[in-house]
């Protein structure tokens, strides 16, 4: 089935469009998992402790959000042992019935990534398939050719991906507001082209945009550029943008976006809110008002 197809039908599961970033940032993890800490600690018991704190927090988002995405940096970090804890994650969130969203922020010369997209996206047999994403972030700036292997692994494994168009971090205007048209304009306008023969049967293309709530003009005004693409609009909570933000990113009904929060989730703990909680019971708990808050500000129809 088409991947958008297949988002569609989770975010009405889910009855929000709520997106969980998996990003165990070392300095924050409950003490229990202080391993991540220890200079000392071999990288083996750090990759593990990771992704223990992560599988906790899927057992949560399970049945609660459609989507989650790990951030493979904080994999990396851990070397080999960092390549299995991603591995396991990946597998437990697709067993949990989560569509699963690689944040690798990949893009290189056509060769190279064609093979991240059978890295990520088919796998080289049957037996990787527990492993692999239901869908990508990917860099466009390499231009077209760096796309197309993307483009070809969507077609052949249903698979989708997320090109950044806007991204949310404070100097993104340095390139991306460069030029008339604006540089994120003319991406914005590819990403179009590139999904056109990916629309599914709900009207939305597996070829997504990454579009950040820190620009809610550009938001809005890019939801009425890239109507058959389906956004994944970061920079929601700890990075400042509020409910109100990212209204403009999505569709009627509030269709054809997730909201992503990384942090306000993982380690709601630490809000004042929820600091009498254990951090588990607190991440659900933040869960649970982001998506009355979100499902309030973009008019979600189940």
């Amino acid at each position: 089935m088409n991947y958008a197809d297949r988002l569609e039908e989770a975010v009405r599961r889910a009855a929000n469009p709520c997106l969980v970033g998996l990003d165990p940032h070392p300095a924050n993890l409950p003490e229990e998992f202080a391993v991540v800490r220890d200079p000392a600690a071999p990288r083996a018991a750090k990759a593990q402790a990771a992704a223990d704190f992560l599988c906790a927090i899927l057992e949560v988002c399970a049945g609660k959000v459609p989507a989650v995405k790990p951030q493979s940096a904080f994999f990396e970090i851990y070397g080999a042992d960092g390549a299995l804890a991603w591995e396991r994650v990946v597998a437990t969130a697709r067993r949990a019935g989560l569509i699963v969203i690689g944040d690798v922020k990949r893009g290189d010369i056509d060769t190279t990534a064609k093979a991240y997209a059978h890295a990520f996206l088919e796998g080289s047999g049957p037996a990787d398939r527990a492993h692999l994403c239901d869908a990508i972030t990917i860099n466009p700036y390499l231009g077209s050719d760096s796309i197309l292997p993307f483009l070809d692994s969507c077609k052949q494994a249903g698979a989708g991906i997320y090109v950044l168009v806007r991204t949310s971090n404070k100097d993104s205007k340095l390139i991306q507001d460069h030029g008339t048209p604006p540089v994120y304009e003319r991406v914005a306008d590819s990403v179009v082209a590139w999904g056109k023969e990916l629309v599914g049967a709900r009207g939305l293309s597996s070829v997504g945009a990454v579009v950040g709530a820190t620009h809610p003009a550009e938001l809005t005004a890019l939801r009425t550029r890239m109507p058959t693409t389906p956004f994944l609009i970061p920079g929601y909570g700890a990075q400042g943008a509020g409910a109100a933000d990212i209204a403009g990113g999505f569709l009627r009904g509030g269709r054809g976006a997730l909201v992503n929060s990384s942090r306000g989730i993982l380690f709601a703990s630490k809000q004042p809110a929820y600091r009498e909680l254990h951090w588990k019971d607190a991440a659900a708990r933040a869960i649970d008002a982001m998506a009355l808050e979100i499902n309030a500000a973009v008019g979600f129809e189940s």
